[in-house]
């Protein structure tokens, strides 16, 4: 598709500068389109991205959107509050969504993706399920109000993607919450044997773009994470192996020991979240790369040598200065 006008949201996000950074370079590679980012604060030195304008807006303030959509054709609602109290998220998650889509319809955007999230399941296991496959059932405020927004963004026609953990340079919430989950509970969880969906920051982003040159969005909800889940046994080896985390202990404890071994010593990571990180959450997740014609590629695990040097700085840990062979 010729001649797209991107409204971007949570462009300088984990997620959202990935699909900037990729927006810009397809821009630069000749692709037809260009990208209004909007941003609280536009960044310093990064104001000549090809294709890129920035827009200062911000969505606890409803004002500040009127007029984001003139001229635009898809908007990329990339944008949520993560953390924070039930009326932090709902100011940013349902209020700024519905004035956002207020925008949307008042400048005759065409086409609408949100990025949600899976953790709107809420407590798993879950296992290979298709999309509500279970009924959402969100634990937290920020899951509460994402499927709100995801609600309001399907009303008005639009697509939602809902990734499971994501991966790569930027997160601030996967490996260091198994950093910390490491020290808590020394051994192999359930044996390792637990399979989460799991994508690359970058794959995720490929997969954005791929949809954003697309003739159509498919509408409706589609998960989003890579076809082929993760053992946990396996990220945790591969980041041992990269330096980021100690090597897996060879103790083997059924899952309910390490819950009670957590309970024991106080960390920020929640029995929920170690379940989450622990047990089966994964999706079937195949529909939404074949739709786009886009390769979800050889895996998340594979992109980790790239972010190793981040992680290592963000847990403090000292490992090897290249990754290993493992």
């Amino acid at each position: 598709m010729s001649g797209v006008n991107v409204l971007l949201t949570g462009a300088t996000g984990f997620v959202g500068s990935a699909v900037l950074r990729a927006l810009s370079a397809a821009a630069a590679d000749g692709a037809d389109f260009s990208v209004r980012a909007v941003v609280r604060t536009a960044p310093a030195g990064q104001e000549q991205l090809p294709g890129v304008t920035w827009a200062r807006a911000d969505l606890t303030e409803p004002g500040s959107l009127h007029g984001l959509g003139t001229g635009c054709d898809l908007l990329l609602h990339l944008a949520a509050r993560v953390g924070g109290d039930e009326d932090a998220c709902t100011t940013v998650n349902v209020g700024g969504t519905s004035a956002l889509l207020g925008e949307a319809r008042r400048a005759g955007v065409g086409r609408i993706l949100l990025l949600s999230t899976a953790a709107v399941y809420g407590a798993g296991p879950h296992r290979g399920i298709p999309v509500d496959g279970v009924e959402p059932a969100p634990v937290s405020a920020a899951s509460r109000t994402r499927l709100a927004a995801e609600r309001l963004v399907l009303a008005a026609g639009g697509t939602v993607l809902r990734p499971g953990l994501v991966l790569g340079t930027g997160d601030r919430w996967v490996v260091p919450a198994l950093a910390e989950l490491a020290e808590r509970v020394p051994a192999r969880w359930g044996g390792g044997r637990g399979r989460l969906s799991v994508v690359d920051v970058r794959d995720l982003a490929r997969l954005i773009v791929a949809l954003a040159l697309a003739v159509r969005l498919p509408g409706g909800v589609h998960h989003a994470s890579h076809p082929e889940p993760v053992r946990v046994g396996e990220l945790l080896s591969w980041l041992a192996g990269h330096g980021v985390l100690p090597e897996v202990s060879g103790r083997d404890w059924p899952i309910e020991r390490c819950v009670a071994e957590l309970g024991r010593t106080p960390g920020r990571v929640s029995e929920r979240q170690f379940r989450l990180l622990s047990e089966d959450h994964w999706y079937d997740s195949g529909e939404i790369w074949r739709f786009a014609d886009c390769p979800p590629g050889p895996g998340p695990l594979a992109g980790l040598a790239d972010a190793a040097g981040w992680y290592r700085a963000l847990t403090g840990s000292t490992g090897p200065s290249a990754p290993s062979s493992r």
